[in-house]
């Protein structure tokens, strides 16, 4: 996946390199698949991530959503363009979109993003990921895997999904986009977090820091480290209602950043289990389970977040538990059946 991926960015830079389109660089393997602890290993989903960044005579502004009062954050990616007169007067035969008359634009200029991939003034998450199937399936010929392998693309109205298969073996690849924050592990992507999730709405991702945090234990454990296998144990149950794979994932990342990485080996693996298990009863019981990242100043050093991200208030991803009157009493039952 990590070659098809490497292939793949190397011609969106050959075919883009003189267009208005973004600009996009080399994927991110991102989620469980690429972390290393797959709930079911017969269907793996590859998603990755690409980073985006505007074309020349362009700039991406991103505009927090303050109308929505909800624990996650949405952006908006304004799209504006930028005055290239003085690289003209340097020999470049780009025209200006701010200072060239419309008619000498639309006889000799391809049309800006704004005109493209924007509705309004606002990158369209829809009309970007038609824009990737369009890309996905044109270059699919001229990459050295289309000799052995049948690509299928597969609908999606906020990703390129698509599959490549030969003979019994296939991968199912889900490309993200997203534009980074700062100079940080943090992005605003195309991933919804709703079902009805507006087409100009990017909600923040932290699904990069968050592999980065596992790269780092990888770095950090002993060659017999079990952690994965227990944080894939309990992402294999049939988990209940109450809390999720994720919520999971949360407890693990929040005792791998409190627990030294060395009792994690072999002969640890009950006591961890019981670990995690007692957090989430912990957690339950206090209808609490703080975000991994938002507000997390015990994140390796390495770990880069915006300060906006770093020095906020963590938020509750069990915030239904203290919502609904029932919803706890439910989660409990649902734990002692785990």
């Amino acid at each position: 996946v990590s070659d098809l991926m490497d292939n793949y960015a190397i011609y969106f830079g050959h075919v883009l390199s003189n267009s208005f389109y973004p600009v996009l660089h080399r994927a991110i393997g991102v989620g469980s698949a690429f972390e290393g602890w797959s709930p079911r290993e017969q269907d793996v989903v590859y998603r990755v991530l690409i980073p985006m960044t505007p074309p020349r005579g362009h700039s991406f502004h991103l505009e927090l959503d303050g109308a929505e009062q909800r624990q996650v954050r949405n952006f908006r990616v304004r799209v504006q363009l930028e005055c290239t007169c003085t690289r003209e007067q340097q020999g470049d035969n780009m025209l200006c979109f701010l200072h060239h008359p419309e008619e000498e634009l639309r006889s000799n200029q391809d049309p800006s993003l704004l005109d493209t991939l924007c509705t309004g003034s606002y990158l369209d998450v829809q009309k970007t990921a038609r824009w990737f199937y369009q890309l996905v399936r044109a270059i699919w010929p001229a990459l050295p895997q289309s000799h052995n392998w049948h690509l299928t693309l597969l609908p999606s109205r906020r990703s390129c999904q698509f599959k490549v298969t030969k003979g019994t073996e296939s991968f199912r690849i889900e490309m993200l986009f997203g534009v980074r924050r700062d100079d940080s592990h943090v992005f605003v992507s195309s991933q919804p977090r709703e079902a009805c999730t507006e087409s100009t709405t990017w909600p923040e991702s932290y699904a990069v820091a968050e592999t980065e945090f596992f790269k780092h234990v990888a770095r950090e454990a002993p060659p017999d480290s079990l952690h994965l296998r227990c944080l894939q144990f309990f992402a294999r149950l049939p988990l209940g209602l109450g809390f999720s794979t994720y919520a999971m994932k949360t407890i693990v990342m929040h005792l791998l950043n409190a627990i030294p990485v060395s009792p994690w080996r072999r002969r640890h693996f009950l006591d961890r289990l019981e670990d995690i298990i007692d957090s989430l009863c912990l957690c339950l019981l206090a209808k609490r389970l703080n975000h991994f990242v938002v507000g997390n100043t015990r994140l390796p050093g390495h770990i880069k977040l915006p300060t906006d991200v770093q020095t906020a208030q963590t938020y509750n991803l069990f915030h239904h538990l203290a919502q609904q009157s029932d919803a706890q009493s439910v989660a409990l039952s649902e734990y002692q059946a785990l």
